[in-house]
């Protein structure tokens, strides 16, 4: 069974920083260790958007929505099967539930695009405000 669990949502001030996880199991053991991270995000009334993706396999590949770079970044630690997104210098607009998702494959030209990944965790909810 394949399981994605997030964490490490809260409420911050515009300026300051939070750390997500997204803890991953089950995949492994359906194929191989070839599946991509990505992490993305939906706000109250707004479609889900992709704002970051990586690869637990190939080399540090990764991708970005153009808004968050510069300020997120993304990060794995392999042994503990967990995928990081550190986000610094948050602001208002950042505020939404976000969401680790996995697929099989990194392939930058769907890394934001939400239907070509097949597994989802239940989301975090990230607050920016003073």
């Amino acid at each position: 069974q394949v399981q994605l669990v997030e964490s490490g949502g809260g409420l911050v001030q515009p300026g300051g920083s939070l750390r997500l996880s997204c803890a991953v199991s089950g995949l492994r053991s359906l194929r191989s260790d070839d599946y991509a991270i990505g992490w993305f995000r939906q706000a109250p009334g707004k479609e889900r958007e992709g704002v970051s993706c990586m690869s637990m396999n190939e080399g540090s590949t990764t991708y970005y929505t153009d808004s968050v770079k510069g300020r997120f970044i993304i990060s794995r630690d392999n042994a503990k099967n967990t995928v990081y997104l550190q986000m610094n210098s948050l602001k208002p607009e950042d505020t939404a539930v976000y969401y680790c998702a996995a697929r099989f494959g990194f392939d930058t030209r769907v890394a934001a695009t939400s239907t070509a990944y097949a597994y989802w965790g239940q989301g975090t909810q990230v607050t920016v405000s003073s």
